[in-house]
C-alpha cells in the first residue's frame, strides 16, 4: 500500500445536518490535503469517504469526532473502504 492509498469511509450519527458540518469536513480536509467526498443522508446522518496518507486522513477523522461548533457527534461508524483504481478522487467535494 502507498502511503496515500489509505481510504476510510464514515457515518457519522448526531446533530451533523444544519450546522455547516458538510462544509467544515471539505475545508478541513482541504487542509489537511485529504480527497474524497461527504453529503447527507436522508436519515439525518453524514456520509463520508476519505482519501489520502494515514496520518493525514486519521486526523481527519479526529476532527470529526468533535466537527464545527454547532455540532454535537454522537457516533461515527468507520471502515476501510477499497481504492477505486479506475476513478481516484481528486480534491475534496460537498456532495448534494
Amino acid at each position: 500500500m502507498a502511503q496515500s492509498d489509505y481510504c476510510q469511509h464514515l457515518l457519522i450519527s448526531g446533530k451533523v445536518q444544519g450546522v455547516w458540518y458538510r462544509d467544515s469536513t471539505r475545508k478541513q480536509a482541504e487542509s489537511l490535503g485529504v480527497n474524497g467526498w461527504v453529503r447527507n443522508l436522508d436519515d439525518g446522518r453524514v456520509e463520508a469517504l476519505m482519501q489520502g496518507e494515514q496520518r493525514s486522513v486519521e486526523a481527519l477523522i479526529s476532527w470529526c469526532h468533535d466537527g464545527p461548533a454547532r455540532a454535537r457527534v454522537d457516533e461515527i461508524v468507520r471502515q476501510a473502504c477499497p481504492l477505486d483504481e479506475e476513478e481516484p478522487y481528486e480534491g475534496f467535494e460537498v456532495r448534494r
